[in-house]
């Protein structure tokens, strides 16, 4: 599988431009092109994906963490430029369910690589994707206690590596057993993820590709 940060509060590559908020293009052989959460500002969103040749018109999904605006507000302007695209949610929206979005609650396999953690802690959810390394597991803020990601996560197998935003998150020792560790967006920690785990953590930012 291949993840491309599109959108960072920091840019790995220059000719990017940062922005507070998170998106990722999730993309594997046995599985649909998802994009993960969109980030705050479409245009930044769009302008990303075209650098980094991106074509919006070719993602399958859209797969919405929670309803802040850092992650939700490049979602019209997106379908704006791919109108059939599907869209998977945690949280109630009238507006998003009358353009066929999907609301889910509870943790549920949506691909047969693919399934939501469900909405945790009353906030959001997570993406996990198994591979012969085992599941890679994408989140967006990590709102919800660690310990809830993860225990929902392992429900489909063994958890290999994390990607996306971590918040105030510092029990360490949950990742103890990770293979890899890429903070992102809103992790207020970063350093000391890198000082206690060097082997296993990558550095994020827009236009970032992690590939496993």
């Amino acid at each position: 599988m291949k993840v491309t940060i599109i959108y960072d509060n920091t840019a790995f590559r220059k000719d990017l431009q940062s922005d507070w908020g998170f998106s990722a293009l999730v993309e594997g052989e046995d599985i649909p092109k998802i994009l993960f959460d969109t980030g705050a500002n479409g245009d930044i969103l769009l302008s990303n994906m075209e650098k980094l040749n991106i074509n919006p018109a070719s993602i399958d999904e859209v797969f919405i963490s929670h309803a802040h605006a850092d992650h939700t507000g490049g979602l019209t302007k997106f379908l704006e430029v791919n109108q059939k695209v599907k869209i998977i949610i945690p949280f109630a929206s009238r507006h998003l369910r009358k353009r066929g979005a999907v609301q889910i609650t509870e943790p549920v396999k949506i691909h047969e690589n693919v399934f939501s953690t469900g909405k945790l802690d009353g906030i959001e959810q997570s993406m996990g994707v198994e591979t012969e390394k085992g599941i890679v597991l994408i989140v967006g803020c990590s709102h919800p206690k660690m310990s809830h990601i993860l225990k929902a996560a392992r429900q489909f197998g063994e958890i290999y590596g994390i990607i996306g935003g971590l918040h105030g998150f510092n029990e360490y020792h949950l990742f103890e057993d990770l293979e890899l560790i890429c903070p992102t967006h809103c992790t207020q920690h970063k350093m000391e993820l890198k000082g206690l785990y060097p082997q296993k953590y990558i550095e994020g930012g827009a236009g970032r590709i992690i590939e496993i």
